[in-house]
């Protein structure tokens, strides 16, 4: 009984919006890389949307899980690194973002490693938060072929938030590098 107990909390509906958010990604990169980028647009925003609502319905239920809090932020990066590696290998991105991106994305997890390691939680920022809004609308403006000085000029602001919601988050925990001396 109690198995089922537990199983049911971990297969929770944030849960599975998040796996369904994993499963979407192949789809999204083969309408990319085949140049069905509406389509692409579609299933990527329709990712994007269970991101925001499998975070909604965990806090507004009580449902947040183990398994919510490491599957959801990798699902997110997943998303959004896989769909922008293919629109920069089609022009549509230029790779110096998708760089920042991953090197802020590795440094960050790695931080938060530290922390955990240190028993401290790190929740996500705002600035991390408008990060990723800032990386959807940029994949959808992309996607959805709009002016190329639009995209840019996103790309730009996303890589600016990027950047900057690194950096907050190295600041906010820098203690986590000192060392104790006993």
């Amino acid at each position: 009984m109690k198995k089922s107990i537990m199983q049911s909390k971990l297969m929770n509906i944030p849960n599975r919006l998040t796996i369904l958010r994993i499963l979407m990604i192949p789809l999204c990169v083969i309408c990319i890389l085949a140049g069905w980028h509406f389509v692409g647009a579609v299933v990527f925003a329709i990712a994007s949307l269970t991101d925001f609502l499998d975070g909604y319905l965990a806090r507004r239920d009580n449902l947040v899980t183990n398994f919510g809090k490491f599957a959801d932020p990798v699902a997110d990066k997943l998303l959004v690194l896989t769909a922008m590696v293919c629109l920069t290998s089609q022009g549509l991105i230029p790779a110096w973002a998708v760089c920042i991106l991953i090197v802020r994305e590795l440094a960050v997890d790695g931080l938060r490693m530290v922390a955990a390691g240190q028993k401290n939680v790190v929740a996500a920022s705002i600035w991390g938060k408008w990060k990723t809004t800032l990386q959807i609308i940029c994949v959808l403006s992309a996607l959805l072929h709009m002016p190329g000085w639009l995209t840019m000029t996103l790309v730009v602001l996303m890589s600016a938030a990027t950047i900057f919601s690194g950096v907050d988050y190295f600041i906010k925990l820098k203690d986590v590098f000192k060392e104790d001396v006993e």
